[in-house]
């Protein structure tokens, strides 16, 4: 369950990252509305995948490496940012950072 809460925590922060763009700097009402309710929520399912005990390590590792992935992701393809092959590679890197992390925390 734990897991499932963290994967809702991250989609919802990166919904929130991508209303950020479409805020214009808060001066979108409704996407501006997104963005808040967004990281509020993320960060309260973050808190429940604490309180289930997941170590904060694992957590924060997951959640910022996955997020910054499927943002960049986002980015590409739905707002033409374009992404660059060294960029594809940074985001494996840090997909094999995660899981570095993750199994070598299993004892």
């Amino acid at each position: 369950m734990a897991w499932l809460l963290l994967a809702a925590a991250i989609a919802l922060e990166v919904l929130a990252t991508t209303f950020l763009k479409f805020s214009e700097g808060f001066t979108r009402p409704a996407p501006s509305v997104v963005v808040v309710a967004g990281y509020v929520s993320a960060f309260y399912l973050l808190s429940r995948v604490l309180a289930r005990g997941m170590p904060i390590g694992i957590a924060y590792g997951v959640w910022a490496a996955v997020g910054v992935a499927l943002v960049a992701i986002v980015g590409a393809v739905f707002l033409q940012e374009g992404m660059t092959w060294l960029q594809v590679g940074g985001i494996g890197l840090v997909m094999a950072g995660v899981l570095a992390l993750e199994l070598g925390g299993r004892h």
